[in-house]
């Protein structure tokens, strides 16, 4: 299988590429578990400029479709959605390196290799860090605003995170009050896929992320109303 690579972080041959981010070892940052018949896990390492990157390995952890009865590797499925989210305006990970190969075995190994999110935190992180006391409540409301926007633009896309809890939303605010700056990244989107309709995206990573969130109802409230404003109409279900 060709390997898909996007920017140079190291400058290794086109062909070696694959072979090169395999042999890099780092700290674990979540831990490799067996699930669809084979291992994924994620490692933090150190481009050649010193950029914090992670490193999602995989060995035969593989999805499978209509389109690929046979199994294909999850992360070439991220991949997809990441790429496709960024065209449409929504924050992801910057993606160095993403290719997949069979080893001597014919076993898939995959690898995702993504640039840090500088600055940002996940937004369970964000909330027990005291982050809406710190920057205050016009902040908060902007913060609102602007993840309920994310989602929206995401859902009307067709695309489903499909494991949407706060622990996948990472959020920076820079700046106090009215004019705060917030930005809104997603991440762990190798669940994620494309719907028939936007509505069938939208009530289910909705619904989903009001079980998962700890959002006092006001706040849930406004997030909603944000959201649907973007997305242009009434999800049901939500209140």
């Amino acid at each position: 299988m060709s390997v898909q690579a996007l920017g140079k972080p190291v400058r290794i041959s086109k062909e070696s590429r694959f072979s090169h981010f395999w042999s890099q070892r780092g700290e674990w940052v979540e831990e490799p578990n067996c699930r669809r018949g084979g291992e994924s896990g994620v490692q933090r390492l150190y481009s050649a400029e010193g950029a914090m990157l992670y490193s999602k390995r995989q060995t035969g952890h593989i999805y499978r479709s209509w389109l690929y009865p046979f199994g294909r590797p999850t992360v070439l499925r991220e991949f997809d959605a990441i790429e496709a989210l960024r065209q449409v305006g929504v924050g992801v990970p910057e993606v160095v390196f993403c290719g997949a190969e069979r080893d001597a075995n014919r076993e898939w190994q995959a690898l995702l290799v993504t640039k840090a999110l500088d600055g940002f935190e996940d937004l369970n992180q964000w909330y027990a860090k005291g982050g809406r006391e710190r920057h205050g409540e016009l902040a908060h409301e902007l913060l609102l605003q602007e993840i309920g926007a994310t989602l929206a633009r995401m859902h009307l896309a067709r695309w489903q995170h499909s494991c949407l809890y706060g622990k996948h939303i990472f959020v920076r605010i820079s700046g106090e009050g009215a004019q705060a700056r917030v930005d809104v990244a997603l991440l762990d989107l190798e669940k994620a896929r494309r719907r028939w309709t936007a509505y069938g995206a939208a009530q289910h990573d909705m619904k989903q992320l009001r079980r998962h969130s700890s959002f006092e109802s006001a706040d849930w409230q406004k997030l909603v109303y944000f959201y649907q404003a973007v997305f242009g109409s009434t999800i049901k279900g939500l209140e």
